[in-house]
């Protein structure tokens, strides 16, 4: 199938997902299945201490969404968001779960938010402190947030960002650089 066809039948998806076909959004996460892999891999990069593996995250991501009625994504770039988003949230959620139990453990603690997409070495408390500079950082500035949700969870480069947030790809890249800055200074111990 040529990339024109595969175009045409993911915007055929997009459409009969957003007036609510279930088996549309089934098949638009097959379509997309081996890219979300890889980029739920690259977003908990194995470390060998996680509960979810890679399979799981983008499973329980897809769990997630299922049932949701405002799940009705707009565009490919809009799908990717959403479900960056759905793995970012059970990431979090697994890493609650994780700290409420070991509160501390041996895992190194380091997010690296760089021109690559993913984290080392990232453990649940890390995911946690993330998630919660990351709230703070939306209150006092939002675009920036969605800047790092776009391009850390959702694996987006510069240019698909820019397209998702409907801004200039030279904005992405200052607000990347702003919000790198301000999420290493509030996650410092």
């Amino acid at each position: 199938m040529d990339a024109s066809s595969t175009s045409t039948e993911v915007t055929r998806l997009l459409a009969a997902a957003r007036e609510g076909d279930a088996g549309a959004v089934d098949r638009l996460f097959q379509r997309a299945y081996e890219e979300l892999r890889s980029l739920a891999h690259a977003v908990r990069r194995d470390s060998g201490n996680h509960t979810l593996n890679t399979t799981a995250l983008v499973h329980e991501a897809y769990f997630k969404l299922k049932p949701s009625d405002g799940f009705k994504p707009e565009s490919e770039l809009h799908f990717k968001r959403i479900v960056g988003r759905a793995m970012r949230q059970v990431l979090i959620d697994a890493a609650r779960i994780r700290t409420a139990k070991k509160r501390g453990g041996d895992d190194a603690v380091r997010v690296t938010l760089d021109d690559q997409v993913g984290t080392t070495n990232t453990d649940a408390v890390t995911f946690v402190q993330l998630e919660t500079a990351l709230n703070e950082l939306e209150k006092v500035d939002q675009r920036a947030a969605e800047v790092v949700a776009c391009r850390f969870f959702a694996g987006m480069d510069v240019n698909d960002t820019a397209k998702a947030l409907g801004i200039s790809a030279p904005t992405v890249k200052r607000d990347w650089r702003v919000a790198r800055a301000w999420l290493a200074n509030a996650m410092e111990p």
